[in-house]
């Protein structure tokens, strides 16, 4: 017998997981390219992994480069 999985919390507008949408700027536009995404995928269609990759680096609010520290060189 299966484990049965428990139901995840959804976004009531747009249907897609809650924790997919969280700290994003555009949460409608994240759940859309996530939809188109998904339905490409089902129908075996190319997926542009840079271009999702980039859309959703855009979308993200904490997404800023953080600046790395000069390592100092051992003498």
């Amino acid at each position: 017998m299966t484990k049965k999985r428990r139901r995840v919390p959804k976004d009531k507008k747009t249907g897609v997981p809650k924790k997919y949408l969280s700290g994003a700027k555009n949460k409608r536009a994240k759940a859309a390219e996530i939809k188109r995404t998904a339905e490409a995928y089902r129908k075996g269609e190319f997926i542009d992994i840079k271009a999702v990759s980039k859309s959703r680096t855009k979308q993200n609010v904490t997404g800023k480069k953080k600046k790395t520290t000069k390592r100092k060189r051992k003498s």
